[in-house]
């Protein structure tokens, strides 16, 4: 499974944040799509209306585990998408920004 790490994301890269509702308004990035792995297939059309047509689909969760499961499943409809190694974790520890669903700092879960 093809992964990247956060060091190597640009502030303009297409994010999928995959993790259940309570993780994302805790805290999530900025301008990243959600859509829980748990509702992912039957949300499906909302990912395809809102993915860029011809770019990268970096999918993260907490960790990399489920992202990668997701990341999988969307190679295997022929979307070139790759696996946020280390996840929301790391995403915040390497001091990107956390946003709560109002907008403010948030944190991950």
């Amino acid at each position: 499974m093809p992964t990247v790490e956060v060091a190597d994301l640009k502030d303009d890269d297409f994010l999928l944040d995959v993790r259940e509702d309570d993780e994302w308004q805790a805290g999530h990035a900025d301008g990243a799509l959600h859509i829980p792995i748990s509702e992912f297939v039957a949300r499906y059309g909302e990912f395809t209306e809102a993915a860029p047509q011809d770019g990268r689909v970096h999918v993260i969760c907490r960790s990399g585990g489920r992202s990668a499961q997701v990341a999988m499943y969307l190679v295997q409809q022929g979307i070139d998408a790759v696996n946020v190694d280390g996840g929301m974790q790391v995403w915040a520890d390497a001091g990107r920004p956390v946003v709560d669903d109002k907008g403010g700092a948030g944190f991950v879960l």
